[in-house]
């Protein structure tokens, strides 16, 4: 059984959080796997120890074994700084600011894919509470809406179903 020498446990701490903020969260398999290939290219003929993650992850406060939500990856690509300056650049308008807090509305949106199960355990940041995991393509989705006022007010939630109308 080796080791990996500690400033190379330390890359793979940052590789791990690095991973997450681009919405590609890691599995214990996919870390060791890559782990594995560390030893590899420094010579070593063996390979990790059957508890190896397990200890990794207690060695590594900053790093946490969490449940991922999937976030549609042209969601995630669409989040670009230009499109989040214009928006507060709108905000900013007066028109907008003129607006009675009894009529500003957020509203947030969350769905279930079908036939795709959402248990799987990654590996992220300790200081964080949940992970986003980026998914290829489009599945259909049974939405959830929610609504809720400047003042506090919230609308009944609203589900919205495949080939349904509201």
């Amino acid at each position: 059984m080796q080791k990996i020498p500690p400033t190379q446990e330390r890359h793979l701490v940052a590789w791990c959080l690095a991973q997450e903020s681009l919405g590609l969260s890691l599995t214990h398999a996919q870390i060791r796997e890559f782990a594995n290939r560390l030893l590899k290219a420094q010579g070593g003929g063996q390979s990790l120890g059957k508890r190896w993650i397990n200890k990794f992850m207690t060695r590594n406060l900053e790093l946490k074994t969490k449940r991922s939500r999937l976030m549609d990856s042209q969601r995630t690509n669409g989040a670009t700084k230009e499109v989040i300056t214009a928006w507060f650049e709108y905000l900013a308008l007066l028109l907008v600011q003129s607006i009675k807090p009894e009529n500003r509305w957020n509203m947030d949106e969350a769905g279930i894919m079908e036939g795709m199960g959402t248990n799987g355990l990654v590996v992220g940041s300790s200081g964080r509470k949940s992970v986003q995991k980026k998914m290829p393509g489009s599945k259909a989705w049974t939405s959830f809406i929610e609504c809720i006022s400047a003042t506090g007010v919230a609308l009944p939630p609203l589900v919205i179903f495949k080939g349904k109308t509201v």
